[in-house]
């Protein structure tokens, strides 16, 4: 043990144990026992560190993780916890503290493919809907709304230029979200001259793809290289970083144009950002929910023809619902997540949110596949076939949920769709288990990963301060026992094998969008989902991702609101071809997807 390990007694805070302790002087430090030649080191044998702690500090300390000691055994503890256990902060708290880099993942890693599982298509084969040779628009308003995969068609065949398309963006942009706060920063020059370099090529007779001189937003927890990337947190608001994250780059090899970054919710939480809140366009009174609130709502408002959303724990889902979007969350994996906020290296996930359905497969056809960036991202096939039939496929369904909120009657309608449509429902059910035990994972590595931020106190600055909020969390998951995470950590395997069987006896699930226990699942298991528009329902008061207000009476609309509803779709892992098969076989057969927001 060095002199230097012992001078790391009169350093500071020693987590769990030490936040129940009192303030003390430096202890003079031991001088090491002499030992024979040849022994090996003893913990009983080594100079102490760290303050000194008391029976009592393990008394107050068990109320937090939920054990309980005897009072010898919390003397026990106490008398050596200077040898054996506060030496192991000298990582964070010595005087040999190591930085950890932002870009530096965990050393474990999780693989949602468990051993002897096929996961998704063998197959490789991406087929897009036909032409359908319709006519470009007079009105701006009707190209703004248009799909990408419309969009595209007008653009290849020259119909629209890419320089056009961006100008309307532009202006409806400018005229329009002072009501959303959607827009973060506005890449105007930049957007331009992608726009205008699409269409040079496009006009030499080289056309990238159908993403190809089309008009985008990134949440904006995407690097952007030279333009400014801020989490949507007041500590950050001054980053810029200087290169792209891996999709930015293949957006930009797809020749698609970045015309903004995109609100979120301060490091992936909701929808209030340093900014404001940003907005729902069909209730403007409300949030847009989040974290990708800012791809929510302006992509609803069209504003931009698509966004690339991430979602954690329900932030593609849950503002595509509110907003009336198409939402793809992508298998864990499929996504390269490299130069993107971590908040969660177990969890993150990133995808696309459009307007349509096959709009989510052609920005996954771009964007997809492994990057040596990212440990978790994996090689894997994408097998769409816009034209194959639905008839046949077994959908699970839960029967319980789809008769309790957050069921509504959109919901149990999409389920006689199916009927139509000629697939078999199929009635599953998972063990009642405590699946939110699970977010211990999310709170632990969300504090590690911001652990900088929470420790030097910069995570007060942030607008919101709830007691939901991240710094509260960030702050008390600092008290989290390691070896709980390390049991939540087994659990998610055992709920990943239940998950498998349920796969194996039907071809994709339909559920209720926001239900709790299947985002949890399925976030944690890392099955994609696919989110669209079913329907529309009436709100009598205003929505919230926080926590109930404290006058709810303040949330009750004058009179009842009409807004969209949406259904989710879970697929096999690394199966969203499947999910947009369904997806768009059922799109179709809501025939809502074309209703605009009024106002914009």
């Amino acid at each position: 043990m060095s002199t230097n390990r012992r001078e790391f007694v009169a350093l500071g805070s020693l987590g769990l144990m030490g936040a129940a302790m009192p303030a003390q002087a430096a202890q003079t430090p031991e001088a090491p026992k002499q030992t024979p030649p040849g022994a090996p080191p003893v913990l009983e044998t080594q100079p102490g560190a760290g303050p000194e702690v008391q029976a009592a500090t393990f008394q107050d300390a068990e109320k937090l993780v939920q054990v309980e000691m005897t009072e010898a055994y919390r003397k026990q503890a106490a008398g050596n916890w200077r040898m054996q256990m506060a030496p192991l902060y000298e990582r964070r708290v010595g005087p040999r503290k190591v930085e950890l880099e932002d870009t530096l993942a965990p050393a474990t890693q999780w693989n949602p493919s468990l051993p002897g599982i096929t996961a998704g298509s063998a197959k490789n084969e991406f087929i897009r809907s036909a032409d359908p040779h319709a006519p470009l628009p007079a009105n701006e308003e009707d190209i703004a709304f248009a799909t990408v995969a419309q969009l595209s068609r007008w653009i290849e065949s020259r119909q629209l230029t890419s320089e056009r398309l961006t100008e309307i963006y532009l202006r409806r942009i400018e005229r329009f979200d002072d009501k959303l706060h959607s827009v973060i920063t506005l890449t105007r020059d930049h957007a331009l001259a992608q726009a205008r370099a699409a269409d040079r090529e496009i006009a030499a007779g080289h056309y990238r793809g159908p993403l190809h001189g089309i008009p985008w937003g990134a949440k904006d927890l995407l690097d952007t290289a030279g333009i400014p990337t801020t989490y949507g947190a007041e500590p950050y608001r001054n980053r810029v970083p200087a290169a792209d994250s891996v999709v930015v780059e293949r957006l930009n090899a797809a020749g698609a144009v970045l015309l903004a970054k995109l609100s979120m919710g301060a490091l992936a939480l909701n929808d209030v950002w340093f900014g404001g809140q940003t907005r729902n366009p069909w209730l403007t009174e409300e949030g847009s929910s989040g974290s990708s609130a800012g791809p929510g709502a302006a992509t609803a408002a069209g504003l931009v023809a698509f966004s690339i959303g991430s979602e954690t724990e329900g932030s593609i889902t849950s503002p595509s619902v509110r907003c009336g979007l198409t939402g793809l969350r992508p298998t864990f994996g499929r996504v390269p997540r490299s130069g993107a906020m971590t908040l969660c290296w177990s969890l993150d996930k990133l995808g696309p949110m459009t307007r349509g359905v096959e709009d989510t497969m052609l920005v996954l056809q771009a964007i997809t596949g492994p990057d040596a960036g990212d440990l978790a991202s994996v090689p894997c096939s994408l097998d769409f076939r816009a034209t194959t039939g639905v008839a046949g496929l077994r959908v699970g369904y839960f029967p319980a949920w789809m008769k309790e909120s957050p069921a509504t009657e959109v919901d149990r309608a999409a389920l006689e769709t199916v009927k139509r449509l000629g697939m078999t429902p199929v009635e599953v059910a998972l063990p009642d288990w405590p699946y939110d035990s699970l977010n211990l994972i999310l709170f632990a590595e969300s504090a590690a990963a911001f652990e900088e931020l929470t420790l030097s106190r910069k995570v007060d600055e942030l607008k919101m301060q709830t007691p939901d909020a991240w710094p509260n969390t960030f702050r008390q998951s600092r008290f989290l026992s390691a070896v709980d995470f390390v049991q939540a950590d087994r659990f998610r395997r055992k709920v990943a094998e239940q998950m498998a069987k349920l796969m194996a006896s039907v071809d994709l699930l339909l559920v209720p969008s926001l239900r709790d226990e299947m985002l949890v699942i399925t976030n944690y298991t890392g099955h994609p989902s696919l989110t669209l528009r079913a329907g529309f329902v009436e709100v009598t008061e205003i929505r919230s991702d926080w926590a109930p207000d404290a006058n709810p009476a303040s949330k009750k609309l004058p009179a009842p609101r009409r807004v969209p509803h949406g259904v989710t779709l879970i697929g096999r892992l690394f199966d969203e071809g499947r999910l947009a098969e369904v997806g768009l076989a059922l799109e179709r057969a809501f025939g809502v997807a074309a209703a605009r927001p009024s106002g914009f």
